[in-house]
């Protein structure tokens, strides 16, 4: 899967500059804008995957882009940022569209728990209805929730399945562990805990042990990869 793309519309260069920065470090392309309407133009020029967005921005003001944005995509999450604190501002942000509202000063890590939940969210809903994802010969029905291998049919625990789902969703890209533990699991990686490692050992040992063809790969200091060769 290729790498989320997310537009950033924030004229507080060191905030931009900083969420650029953060977000590129954690596996997403973005594109910066400092103004509403510099935004705008680039929300029509590119396919974006998210938008984060502030609402005091010169040009255009942040409500005003959510409206244009949401009028013409209605999939893609936005998330909010702003100083404002009041619940009159918060409704006002969601009538324009946005998706979450976060309010500034923030933790970076919650910004990208948001985005993460968001994105994850919206691969779920474009999933049509007996979807099957493959990697090789190995196929998982989410609907029926059934895994096979050529012609084996492999048990999985809701664990198991939610785990190799997540994998086969984003084959082809190194994941690391935090990123399945927040996805999986919905929980901050502890790196006190060996439970994704674990986890992968289970799957492993299901899909891959009994088969030549290995499919899930250890990167050693990023993560895991789920590939067909």
């Amino acid at each position: 899967m290729e790498e989320s793309r997310i537009l950033i519309v924030e004229d507080e260069k060191k905030i931009a500059d900083t969420l650029n920065f953060g977000l590129s470090e954690n596996g997403y392309h973005t594109e910066v804008a400092y103004d509403g309407n510099l935004g705008y133009q680039l929300f029509q020029a590119n396919t974006f995957d998210l938008t984060v967005l502030d609402i005091n921005i010169p040009g255009m003001n942040g409500y005003e882009l959510c409206k244009l944005i949401r009028a013409e995509n209605r999939e893609m999450p936005i998330i909010m940022l702003t100083a404002m604190t009041s619940i009159d501002d918060k409704i006002e942000g969601y009538d324009a569209g946005a998706d979450d509202y976060i309010i500034k000063p923030f933790e970076f890590k919650e910004l990208l728990m948001k985005i993460r939940v968001l994105l994850r969210r919206t691969m779920s809903n474009r999933v049509p209805p007996g979807t099957i994802l493959k990697a090789a010969d190995l196929e998982l029905n989410i609907d029926s929730k059934e895994v096979k291998r050529g012609n084996t049919t492999i048990n999985l625990t809701a664990k198991e399945f939610q785990l190799l789902e997540y994998l086969l969703r984003n084959k082809n890209k190194v994941l690391s562990r935090s990123e399945i533990a927040i996805n999986v699991w919905e929980i901050d990686f502890d790196t006190n805990t060996n439970v994704i490692d674990v986890y992968i050992n289970y799957v492993r040992n299901k899909i891959d042990k009994p088969f030549s063809q290995k499919l899930i790969h250890t990167q050693v200091g990023m993560g895991y990869i789920l590939k067909e060769n």
